[in-house]
């Protein structure tokens, strides 16, 4: 499973590097267009079977449709001055891959950033909880929304949804997620995604989406005899940088960052070609504290 996603980390550099590069000549591109390419570039990864799930290619207002799928001679061409949102995943012989990541190929505003950037803390903090063992999925969801809720922003779906390897990219009983119906405690190997987002209507929309494996973690302490469980990344591709408002951002969570982008790096710069390692290299810099 994690070799899987290390091969699609690969491709989706190759792709992110091949279209930054046409956006930036002015190229005219569909959200079809995109999500064909994209295959193109996971096809020739040992091991791809097929798509995981129908690509969400999604730019500007589309993005806020939060199931939105891009028909051939009705969808919007990339816009440069817009967000865009990239939702896609793979079946290889190995694992099944699931990530998305919001970009911008101009400026964004600052109403984009700080809500990019508080989509990021909730990732990071659901990413770093630590719980005990039996936990439900449902006691975690909040830790991925506090961050908007501190300015009156929310979303409208689950955060994690269950993963199979090399099976279902949407398999349960497992799930993270304001529904609380679901009983169904995490454990040792399971497979979730950490998906947190927000959509302004008519305006765009914003996801980062890595999938986790839930661990043991070796705590201090062990209150009442129960082990406690956190997540393993499976996950590389960069998170962009200049959608970040770093003055929002705690040193930890700087730290996070510049961690998962070293991690990036390390993993996945040795099985790429010289345009996406050069991309690579541009994505996963550190930045500094505030």
């Amino acid at each position: 499973m994690r070799n899987s996603h290390i091969r699609d980390a690969a491709a989706l550099a190759e792709f992110w590097a091949w279209l930054e590069a046409e956006i930036l000549k002015s190229v005219i591109i569909t959200e079809v267009e995109v999500a064909d390419k994209l295959l193109e570039f996971r096809s020739k990864q040992d091991g791809f079977m097929d798509t995981s799930f129908d690509t969400i290619s999604a730019s500007g207002s589309n993005g806020a449709v939060i199931h939105y799928k891009p028909e051939p001679g009705s969808c919007s061409v990339v816009d440069a001055k817009k967000l865009f949102l990239l939702d896609s995943g793979a079946q290889y012989i190995d694992g099944t891959t699931d990530i998305t990541r919001t970009v911008h190929f101009g400026e964004p505003t600052a109403r984009e950033k700080e809500c990019f950037t508080r989509v990021l803390q909730g990732h990071i903090a659901l990413d770093q909880a630590v719980f005990p063992e039996n936990t439900p999925g449902f006691v975690l969801d909040a830790f991925a929304r506090r961050s908007l809720w501190k300015i009156g922003l929310d979303y409208r779906h689950g955060t994690g949804h269950g993963v199979g390897a090399a099976l279902n990219v949407h398999e349960g009983p497992q799930s993270i997620s304001f529904r609380f119906g679901n009983m169904t405690p995490l454990q040792k190997g399971m497979i979730v995604s950490n998906e947190p987002g927000y959509y302004e209507d008519h305006a765009f929309g914003i996801r980062i989406e890595n999938l986790l494996c839930v661990r043991e973690i070796d705590t201090p302490n062990r209150f009442g005899g129960i082990g406690y469980l956190g997540f393993e990344k499976l996950t590389f591709v960069p998170i962009q940088g200049k959608m970040v408002d770093f003055s929002l951002m705690s040193a930890a969570e700087v730290d996070w960052l510049n961690d998962y982008h070293e991690q990036v790096w390390q993993k996945v710069s040795p099985s790429v070609g010289a345009s996406a390692r050069q991309w690579l290299w541009e994505n996963t810099r550190p930045v500094p504290r505030q």
